[in-house]
Formats: structure tokens, sequence, C-alpha cells
């Protein structure tokens, strides 16, 4: 066959390589070469030069699938088979963009036959040349980018023309429709507060402390930012110190205006919001904390914001988009105050969000929210209601398999002085001042029936709120059910970071059920893929060389729907 002259186990790579053959030119010791190898990983685009025999001990080292040397020189291996101009490409199986992906992925992916047409060979050996040429940039490149696990980019819409990751994103001003559409992205990322990092040392075992040092991890974390370029960004763990003295300045640097709230107590990190100025305008900035110092129940510093936001672009209505961003409590054992910051976190979303005629404009809620998928806390989000009558507050969250804390929630959870209803919305309060004694009377009356009605609501179980909301990620990687991770250290691997937002009712990628009470919409347009865990310790869990919090950030895009 055509690769007779290949080791059997080398032939059976032949469906994913596309090679250049020659035989009418022979590579000889006097030949210049200009050739490479490439093929992809974990490390992709791993750069190879040609094995010549008068420096191949010296400079080149065998690939893992070649076998040992002996193996390979006994078989029929011809090196005079390679033109000057030959390369092997590997499918890169973490490409960063949809326009970087092989030819063969795309073939698949749209059931086209694996053949290819004049035209693409042509294109794919325009590639190869080009690669070849930049060999020597690629090598440098990856030689500081060692150990770097790649995320590629997922579309749910064609018509996506947001691609600022990995180019710069050009307007048409010209063209009507695209200046009716108002394309964002959005970031999640918890950047591990130095502090934090320092109080919880056990949790990072497996670094080098070198990486651990915050002159080391800040530059990273700013460059990761640099490179995803999200119109929004939702960080945890802003560490005060630092943000004041350099995270504000250099994110201004790159044209965002940030919103920022510590957390109470002595607590000396916090969340912050920034956005792009050239995208979007304030409206009004909204702090909840999670402390009430006369609620024994509510006894943590946990926080959130939440934005109110005008896009920069003309349209029919007065457009708005509400973020929020949260931390809620770590604590396996206490999904009472978890469930409960929650509740406060909506409440201020459901004042914040509503519009002139009624409806809430689209919501988008990030945050690191210590909570698994599938867990009670997690479908209360997504699904709008949650019986929690006979739950157990140690599985409110699912961040333990065998929950130690058995106590049932009670119900209510929260006490009513906190001002917020089952509903999760701030109650209406009526402060009546009586000055006689009619209307005193008439007033212990209502109380007393005020109190009837408490004490049915004591009796219910159910908490709702008003928000349909879908989840960017899926959570589970559809080929192989194998879950995504969004954090991974020393103790475990998992998900707790999350975009959530109100999809519109056209928006394929969205779970079922978008609410008709919003304002429009959002649509899902792409997301930045997540990792297994299993990719992530190639390059030694998290924080790494590359990666410098403990956390994955999270990235979508967004297209805004106006009904």
């Amino acid at each position: 066959g055509r690769h007779s002259m290949l080791p059997r186990h080398v032939q059976r790579l032949g469906r994913d390589w596309i090679a250049h053959w020659n035989g009418s030119q022979i590579l000889t010791l006097n030949s210049p070469v200009s050739s490479c190898m490439r093929w992809a990983g974990h490390y992709p685009w791993a750069s190879f030069p040609l094995p010549v025999p008068v420096d191949f001990s010296a400079n080149w080292r065998l690939p893992p699938f070649f076998g040992p040397w002996r193996q390979f020189q006994n078989s029929n291996w011809q090196l005079d088979n390679f033109t000057q101009s030959s390369c092997f490409h590997l499918p890169n199986p973490s490409m960063k963009s949809e326009g970087e992906e092989p030819l063969t992925k795309k073939r698949r992916l749209s059931g086209q036959h694996d053949t290819l047409t004049p035209e693409e060979e042509t294109n794919v050996s325009n590639q190869k040349e080009a690669s070849c040429v930049s060999v020597a940039q690629n090598e440098e490149k990856q030689s500081r980018r060692k150990g770097t696990v790649k995320r590629h980019w997922e579309y749910f819409c064609q018509h996506s023309r947001t691609m600022k990751i990995f180019e710069n994103k050009e307007t048409d001003q010209s063209n009507t429709e695209s200046e009716a559409k108002f394309d964002f992205t959005v970031m999640s990322y918890n950047i591990l507060s130095q502090n934090l990092l320092e109080d919880n040392s056990h949790l990072y075992k497996h670094c080098r402390q070198r990486l651990l040092i915050w002159t080391y991890r800040f530059p990273n974390i700013l460059q990761e930012i640099k490179q995803l370029d999200a119109d929004v960004l939702c960080l945890q763990e802003v560490q005060e110190d630092h943000y004041r003295t350099e995270i504000k300045s250099s994110l201004e640097s790159l044209g965002y205006h940030c919103e920022y709230k510590m957390r109470t107590g002595r607590k000396p990190d916090g969340c912050a919001i920034c956005f792009k100025t050239s995208k979007f305008s304030l409206i009004s900035s909204n702090p909840v904390e999670f402390f009430r110092h006369d609620i024994p129940l509510l006894d943590r510093d946990n926080v959130g914001l939440v934005l109110l936001l005008q896009p920069r672009f003309h349209c029919k209505t007065n457009a708005a988009i509400c973020i929020a961003n949260t931390h809620l409590l770590y604590n396996p054992r206490r999904g009472d105050i978890k469930l409960t910051q929650l509740a406060m976190l909506l409440a201020e979303i459901a004042s914040v969000a509503p519009q002139k005629d009624g409806t809430f404009c689209p919501v988008i809620i990030c945050g690191d929210f210590n909570s698994v998928p599938g867990s009670p806390l997690y479908r209360f989000i997504k699904e709008g209601k949650l019986n929690y009558e006979g739950l157990a507050i140690g599985k409110v969250s699912g961040q333990e398999q065998f929950p130690r804390g058995q106590r049932i929630l009670p119900i209510p959870i929260w006490p009513k002085k906190l001002g917020i209803s089952q509903n999760c919305v701030y109650e209406i309060k009526q402060q009546q001042k009586e000055e006689n004694a009619g209307e005193k009377l008439k007033a212990a009356e209502l109380d007393n029936t005020q109190e009837i009605v408490m004490a049915s609501e004591k009796l219910s179980s159910k908490l709702q709120h008003h928000f349909k909301l879908s989840s960017v990620y899926s959570h589970y990687f559809p080929e192989t059910g194998i879950p995504e991770v969004t954090t991974c250290h020393s103790r475990s691997a998992v998900t707790v970071d999350y975009i959530f937002y109100s999809a519109a009712n056209d928006d394929t990628a969205a779970q079922s059920g978008a609410e008709d009470s919003f304002h429009g919409g959002l649509k899902l347009l792409g997301r930045l893929a997540l990792l297994t865990e299993k990719d992530l310790w190639t390059v030694n869990g998290l924080p790494n060389e590359n990666n410098s919090s403990d956390h994955l950030p999270l990235l979508a895009e967004f297209r805004l729907i106006e009904r």
C-alpha cells in the first residue's frame, strides 16, 4: 500500500496524518533541511526537527510511539521517502479556534468523507510550508509555555463573529445586520487570594514553592485576562491590598471600569466586576453583604455584587443587562447558610433587574458557588424551585459524598426579620404609626392575621425564584461522560464555578423553559471548553507554571436578543 514502508504501528496512525511524499526526490546529507515533524497531545504543536543522520542522535529524541531505537532501525523506515519540504501534522485535539481546526476534524463533525479535495490538499500544503518556516519560533514559544493544556472554543451559533481570544475583533459598521446585534463575552474567574493560599497551604503540596508567590502568580493571571479579553470580568477572591495597589490599575489600563466589594469582618478579599467601557456604561452598582449581626444564622462574611449595565449600541429600547457575582460559603456542612446567602443575592437581583414594563432585563450570575452540579442548591438555581423538607444540611451543596452533618434543614430556613420571602424577593415593609386606640386595635388584629399567615408559611418547605436560568456549561463531556472540572488541587477536582444566564426563547444551547417574563434574553454563542481532572494532572494540577490559580477561568459569548 501507500505506507508499506512504514512499521505497522505507524501505519495505524495514517488516518490522522497528513503527509507529503515524493519518491522522485531523495533527502541526502547535502540537502538543506527545512523540514519538521509535528504532533499534538497535551503539548500541542510541539516541534521536532527532521531526523537527519548527521545530528540525529544529538538533537532529536524519538517520540514514544516509535518504540525502541533498535526496532525503529530494523524496520523498513526510509528517510529518502521524505522531501525537503515535507511535514507531518497530527490534528490538534485542543485547537484554539474553529478556524484552526484540521479539515479531517471538520469533516467528521459534519459527517462528510475524509477524502481531501484538490483545493483542500493545496490549502493543507500551504499551511504545512508556512508552519515549517516558523518552526524555530514555535519551538521557542513551546519552551516558554511548557506544560500548557490548551482549551478550545466551542460554538453554538454559526454566525458568532467574536473570536477575541485568538484574533482581533473587527466590526463592520456598514453592515446594518451586525449593528443590530450586540455580542459580548463574560468571564468568571476565582483568582485565588494570596492570603487564602497561604492559610490553606495543605491544598498546594503538589506545587513548587516559587509558583505560589504572588509576584510570580499575578503576571500569569493578568496575561490570562489579557489573552481571553472578555468584555465583562467577574472575579472572586480578589485580595483588597492587591486590588488597590496593582489589580485595579492594571485592568483600567486594559480599558475596564472596576467595581469591588470586599468581604465583611477581617476577611481581606472580595468580589470584583470589571467591564469594558467601550462596551458598557454603568447604571448602578449594588453590593450585597451576607453577614447580619442580628441574625445568628448569617454570621459569615461572604458577599455579592450586582451591577446593572447599559450596552453602548443603538437599539429600539433602553436595553440593560444585570450582572451578578458572588462567592458563597465553602463549609460543606452549612447548606442552610449557603441557601440563605443565595436567596439574598437573588432578592437583590430581583430588585435591580425589573424594567419599566414589569419584565426583567437579561440576567447573568457568575461565581464560585461551592456546590457541585446536580446538588439541591444547583437544582434550585436552574429549576427555580426547591422542596427542602427533610433535606440534610450537609447534602445541600453535594460537596461531600458522605456528609457528616445529618441535621435537617429547619422550616423556614431563615427568620422572618431577614425581610426576604420564600420566593427570594424583598418583602414590602409596612410601618404604620397608630395614634389612637381604635387604629391600634385594628393593627393588633392585623398582626394576629399576619401571625397566622406566618404559621402557614412555616409549614411550607418550598423555595422559589423568578428567574429561569440556564448554565453555560453542561458539566460532563458528552462523548465520554467524564466530568468537567473548574478547580483542581491536592484535595479535590470538581466543578464549583458557574455562569448562569437568562436565555432567550430561541437559544438552542439553553435548557428548556426560557422565562417569558424576561425582556428579550441572551443567546449563548460559544464557550471556552473546560478540562477533565486527568487533563489538569498532566500539568501537575492547579496552580501550575502557567495557570496561577487553583480555578480555571470560565468564558462565554452571548448575544443580546431584544423582544
